[in-house]
């Protein structure tokens, strides 16, 4: 008789009660990759006051919710959290545990990893079940979760498979999986935990906590204006933001345009940036690199303006237009200042 498989767990991800965008997109994921296995989606919810939560993590697709509510717990720190997560796997024995690509992610699932001697795929951008065959062992796996993330400075796609022990974990990268619709009829059962931590597992204590809320959130835009370093100069931005207010967008850039210090990170979009998938997104002086196409080629609809018709970015475009951004974009802003 085959083994059982176990079910597929998200690691929830909130702040302040708040649970984190990419924690939901992976519960979506999570879903998808349950019903391909035949089994169910687990959240550990991990904080203090937070089972308000439970109810959304339902809708968008958990089974069951293990929540964890101890003042210990908060604000974040790892080594509790870690000891928490590790008490539940060896109790449970889950199949694949995902975790978001964040600071706080970053942090956890290593930790978690080693402790577990589990493999993990950081910063992967598609997942999907299939089964594998070890040639040089000569040994078949079925129903394994492929790792799929960029490699070599994202010149390849990596496909990566986790043939350690059990769970399966990965760290996925904010916005690169579709949010899900939410059922506000679904609903998941709730297993309380008690934390069972030792004073060493609490020795790091928090002393300050500094929060700088983002300059923009590209994610929920839907009309992106994004400047490469074909702009030109910090100076010639200036176009970059007429354009997108005279749309009501918001501004993007490649990682060219910001390691040249024009333009603050919060606005990067691509592989070290965010993923967005806008209405309307226009890229202006940007070349196409296969890692800033990884971050908007599923925009809706895509003009890129540069002067290089073989401009990679054209490969990926709706509407191509050849020219100097320093004409075109006057251009763009009069013809719809005066359709207005």
């Amino acid at each position: 008789m085959a083994e059982k498989i176990g079910n597929v767990w998200v690691f929830i991800e909130q702040e302040g009660g708040k649970i984190a965008g990419v924690s939901l997109e992976l519960v979506s994921k999570a879903r998808e990759l349950a019903d391909r296995l035949g089994v169910k989606v687990e959240a550990l919810l991990l904080g203090n006051g937070v089972a308000h939560c439970a109810d959304t993590l339902a809708s968008y697709g958990c089974d069951k919710v293990f929540l964890v509510e101890d003042p210990r717990l908060e604000p974040f720190t790892v080594m509790p959290y870690a000891k928490v997560i590790m008490d539940l796997i060896k109790a449970h024995h889950p199949n694949i545990l995902l975790f978001g690509a964040t600071l706080k992610g970053r942090e956890l699932a290593p930790r978690v990893a080693s402790e577990k001697l589990a493999g993990l795929t950081a910063d992967c951008t598609d997942l999907r079940i299939d089964d594998f065959t070890d040639v040089k062992n000569n040994k078949s796996y079925t129903d394994k979760l492929m790792q799929i993330r960029p490699a070599f400075g994202g010149n390849i796609i990596a496909t990566i498979v986790n043939t350690w022990d059990d769970p399966q974990m990965v760290t996925v990268r904010e916005g690169v999986m579709k949010l899900g619709t939410p059922d506000p009829a679904r609903k998941a059962e709730i297993e309380r935990v008690k934390a069972v931590l030792t004073p060493a597992d609490t020795v790091i204590e928090v002393v300050e906590r500094v929060r700088a809320d983002k300059e923009v959130d590209l994610k929920a835009a839907q009309i992106i204006v994004a400047g490469g370093y074909g702009v030109g100069s910090k100076a010639n931005f200036k176009l970059i933001y007429d354009l997108a207010e005279a749309l009501g967008g918001e501004v993007g850039a490649s990682r060219a345009a910001v390691d040249a210090g024009w333009i603050d990170h919060d606005h990067q979009v691509g592989q070290t940036g965010v993923t967005v998938r806008p209405r309307l997104y226009i890229a202006c002086g940007i070349s196409g690199s296969i890692q800033h196409r990884a971050g908007m080629a599923e925009s809706k609809k895509i003009i890129a303006i540069n002067t290089d018709p073989d401009a990679p970015i054209f490969s990926c475009a709706h509407y191509a237009i050849v020219g100097d951004l320093n004409a075109v974009i006057p251009q763009m802003i009069k013809a719809f200042k005066a359709k207005q």
